[in-house]
């Protein structure tokens, strides 16, 4: 028996050297009493042991307050591993035995730290497993402030656990040094900003650290660190705890850290404690941070905080210029609708244009020309835009870069003569290309119509009007033909034109014409607008919307403050049935006597008023309420320009009604014709009342559409009762068709309704342009890509320059009439 007995420890001993040797287990001290076990060494309470017949070595913890029982801490199958470990175990496991009662799974913590970790003192294990109780023993006590392989001290991994409450043990009952810095020179404080751990900073700089603003090798103070890893929570720390923000690290201040790495909060955080390093410069380059953005979001965030657009670094770049060679086209374009110059030359004269050439983006190329980029423009060496792609480009794209060139009279591919100085301006000649640039090629473009009609006013004094389809996000191509119309005529459009009509997104650009906002800043507007008003799902909520329209209009501008030049915004009375149009004028109505279009036994509100009512002591004659309510009538005077605007764009599916009011594209979508009977009328009605010389002849009628879509083939829109599965689906497509097709027939703005309008201009001897070009696809109301809409306006751009001899015409006219 005592031979098996004997076997079955050999084999348990044997077992436990190939599972775990360090694992850390409750033995009994009397199984080494005998049976060949021999002491070999003895420290403190750890003895070492030579298990014979196994040949194993075991170290044993003895405890006082079992001696039946002990913790084996290891049992090695090798002497040389025994004699290397018992040393370490007995002279950084004392602090802890002394302190306290050791259990099998307390010690195993600490026996792997002294494991994994030999360069640590017995105060960095007990920082690392949290043993605080273990820290107020004298030896520990010595080696607060030692230092392992790698320099760092008991408080650095305290700060890197996120343990506040063994900082605060370290730092005020040990008087751990926080100037101590590891051989990357990183204090202590270093280490705690790469946690998001707040309460760790808090406690370090309520006693006045010392490393706050310290560099460390890389060039960094906790801040940097903080930012670089968008740690927000410790940003919060550290400048609350007397962090710098405006210390120069290796590449910059913290900000630029945040801007690199895209990390918002941090960079909020850094502007609201200092709003100066909004266009703080970088050491190593003298750029801003937006010079260090790298998304839209990050750009969009310091853009409307005020940061400058077309700031040059110290190496000659603008924002545009660095993200324009960084191919990073919708950070980009967040620079160009919030004001960047397209046409900044930066190092070497090269402008965004130049870049975006060399590097063969095509998106880029076009948004930078949609916005102005001028491709004859020369940099220091005398490159054009068009020279340079037919230098670099040498992909698929090369062909239809220059071809696109060619198309719009960019001739001069030849490389400047070495003779001659490069030029410092524009060579003459260029004319109509100096602000129409780039389109699609010709052969993606068609379309569009320039008719002109008549003698031009023989001499005298004409009426001008402008008519403004509807369109949603499409009034781009309304503003982009505005701004060549604008450019061509050396004069803003309000002082072109008499008279402005408008439904929709055009009512909302009449509005703003008269107001004399510029089209360059109407088409940025409308770029930052979409992604405002265009947010979740349709209907889209209406409050976005309003407060743009009253933060651009001014929320309590009435129609009539601003009287010329007269202006007509077309809504749809959606209280009634049919529905009826509604013009809203900053100029008393004409005062005609009119058939009512409908017998009506109804009593309706005012037409003036545009939602609800207001009460008064005055009651409404005609109106009918059970119990009746007094009310009053507000007169065209109070009409506020922002629910003008709100009620003519209020389209169907799009946005809810603005009280009884719709979009005046259910009935106007080209209000050519309504504005045109608008100004007869007016005048008819100038002349019944013996005022007849104040009425003037309209000469000159300009109607701009936002794009023709492509037709495409419609497979039925046959709508029948089925009989069986597929022709539901039939009848289902058919519908769906349907529905579209009426929709698409009752907001046409091209088609008959141009042809009415030019018909009625032949008739009274007017001047007519239409101006509406030809999409290459279809482009929705709610379009929020910045690539589809870049490409519509590219699409106008080249429609524009087809047009060129029409559109001159046009300017010349205008002047003239």
């Amino acid at each position: 028996m005592q031979f098996l007995g004997r076997l079955l420890d050999t084999v348990s001993s044997v077992s436990t050297l190939f599972t775990n040797p360090y694992r850390v287990r409750e033995v009994a001290l009397s199984d080494y009493g005998g049976g060949g076990r021999v002491v070999l060494r003895e420290e403190g309470r750890l003895v070492l042991y030579r298990n014979g017949p196994c040949q194993s070595w075991d170290c044993l913890l003895m405890c006082p307050d079992t001696p039946s029982v002990t913790l084996r801490l290891f049992q090695v199958a090798s002497e040389e591993d025994a004699m290397n470990w018992f040393p370490q175990y007995a002279l950084k496991l004392r602090p802890f035995y002394e302190t306290l009662p050791l259990k099998a799974e307390t010690s195993q913590p600490i026996v792997d730290c002294i494991r994994n970790h030999p360069d640590w003192s017995s105060a960095h294990v007990a920082v690392e497993t949290g043993l605080r109780e273990c820290l107020k023993h004298n030896y520990i006590q010595s080696q607060i402030n030692s230092r392992d392989a790698s320099g760092q001290t008991p408080l650095h991994r305290a700060c890197e656990r996120g343990d506040a409450a063994c900082v605060r043990e370290l730092l005020e009952e040990s008087r751990a040094r926080t100037d101590i810095k590891d051989r990357q020179g990183e204090t202590a404080l270093h280490a705690a900003a790469k946690q998001d751990s707040p309460t760790v900073i808090q406690v370090m700089c309520s006693r006045l650290c010392v490393g706050v603003n310290e560099l460390n090798d890389a060039g960094e103070t906790p801040l940097h660190v903080s930012c670089r890893l968008g740690r927000v929570e410790a940003v919060k720390a550290l400048l609350g705890g007397g962090a710098k923000c405006d210390v120069v690290g290796g590449a910059g201040y913290p900000i630029h850290s945040a801007m690199k790495y895209s990390e918002k909060g941090c960079v909020e955080e850094i502007l609201g404690a200092d709003p100066g390093q909004l266009q703080a410069e970088d050491s190593l380059y003298g750029g801003t941070p937006l010079h260090w953005a790298k998304t839209a979001e990050m750009c969009r965030l310091l853009l409307e905080r005020g940061c400058a657009v077309n700031y040059l670094s110290k190496t000659g770049e603008s924002p545009l210029h660095i993200l324009t060679r960084r191919g990073r086209f919708e950070a980009a374009m967040v620079l160009l609708t919030h004001g960047a110059d397209a046409n900044l030359r930066g190092g070497d004269g090269n402008t965004a244009l130049h870049l975006a050439m060399k590097m063969d983006h095509m998106e880029l190329i076009k948004a930078l020309i949609v916005f102005g980029a001028d491709v004859e423009i020369h940099n220091d060496l005398g490159e054009t835009p068009g020279l340079v792609a037919a230098r670099s480009s040498k992909g698929p794209n090369r062909k239809i870069l220059l071809d696109m060139l060619c198309s719009v009279g960019v001739q001069r591919c030849l490389p400047p003569s070495p003779a001659s100085p490069p030029p410092t301006s524009r060579p003459a000649g260029i004319g109509f290309e100096d602000f129409l640039h780039l389109g699609v090629a010709a052969s993606a473009m068609s379309g569009g119509q320039a008719v002109v009609d008549g003698p031009g006013g023989g001499g005298r004094k004409l009426d001008r009007l402008l008519c403004l389809d509807g369109g949603g996000i499409k009034g781009l191509v309304l503003i982009q033909m505005l701004i060549a119309l604008e450019k061509e005529a050396g004069r803003p459009t309000r002082e072109l034109f008499d008279w402005v009509a408008g439904t929709s997104t055009g009512g909302i650009l009449a509005l703003a014409i008269i107001h004399g906002k510029s089209m360059e800043y109407l088409r940025c507007l409308y770029f930052r607008m979409k992604e405002q008003v265009f947010k979740g799902s349709r209907p889209y909520e209406s409050a976005p919307l309003e407060d743009f329209l009253k933060k651009e209009f001014g929320e309590n501008t009435k129609m009539t403050d601003v009287q010329h030049p007269r202006v007509m915004v077309t809504s749809v009375l959606a209280d009634r049935h049919p529905g009826e149009l509604h013009i809203f004028r900053n100029y008393d109505p004409p005062s005609v006597h009119r058939e009512p279009p409908y017998a009506t036994t109804a009593a309706f509100k005012p037409l003036t008023v545009p939602q609800g009512w207001e009460d008064e002591d005055v009651l409404v004659v005609g109106y009918t309420e059970d119990p009746p309510r007094k009310l009053r009538k507000v007169t065209d005077e109070e009409q506020l320009v922002w629910r003008a605007a709100r009620s003519s764009g209020a389209a169907p599916s799009y946005f809810r009604p603005m009280g009884r009011f719709l979009d005046g594209g259910l009935l106007s979508n080209n209000p050519t014709l309504d504005a045109m009977a608008e100004i007869h009328q007016y005048n008819r009605a100038l002349r019944a009342e013996g005022r007849g010389a104040e009425t003037k002849k309209l000469g000159v009628v300009v109607s701009l559409g936002t794009g023709k879509p492509p037709q495409v083939v419609v497979s039925s829109v046959d709508v029948f009762r089925p009989s069986n599965p597929l022709e539901l689906a039939k009848s289902f497509v058919g519908a769906k068709e349907l529905g579209k097709m009426l929709v698409d027939c009752c907001t046409d703005s091209d088609g008959c309704a141009v042809d009415r309008a030019r018909a009625w201009c032949e008739m009274v001897d007017t001047t007519y342009h239409r101006w509406s070009p030809q999409l290459s696809q279809e482009v929705m109301l709610d379009e929020v890509s910045d690539a589809v809409l870049v490409d519509m306006l590219w699409e106008t751009q080249m429609f524009l320059y087809e047009k060129r001899e029409s559109l001159r015409t046009l300017a010349k006219t205008l002047l003239d009439a």
